[in-house]
């Protein structure tokens, strides 16, 4: 399992557009991933759940894969939500 803390660099934070686009983006993998923030931990393959969450730009969040492929799910996300 891979944890790292991660600021959301995304100038319009994670509204529709960049939600759908971090969950296509989660998966493409097979670990299981899931975004921490304000106590909530969602999975980062639901849409809806993303959406629950309400995060705008700047704020922190933890991202938790775990699986074959957990540390190429956190790069990607990781290079995601920095706007890379």
């Amino acid at each position: 399992m891979i944890q790292k803390s991660i600021q959301i660099k995304l100038e319009t934070g994670l509204e529709a557009r960049p939600v759908a686009m971090l969950v296509q983006v989660a998966s493409q993998f097979e670990s299981t991933v899931y975004i921490n923030a304000d106590d909530r931990k969602v999975n980062a393959k639901s849409i809806m759940g993303m959406m629950s969450l309400g995060l705008a730009s700047g704020e922190e969040v933890v991202v938790v894969a775990e699986g074959n492929d957990e540390g190429a799910a956190v790069e990607e996300i990781e290079k995601f939500l920095s706007g890379r």
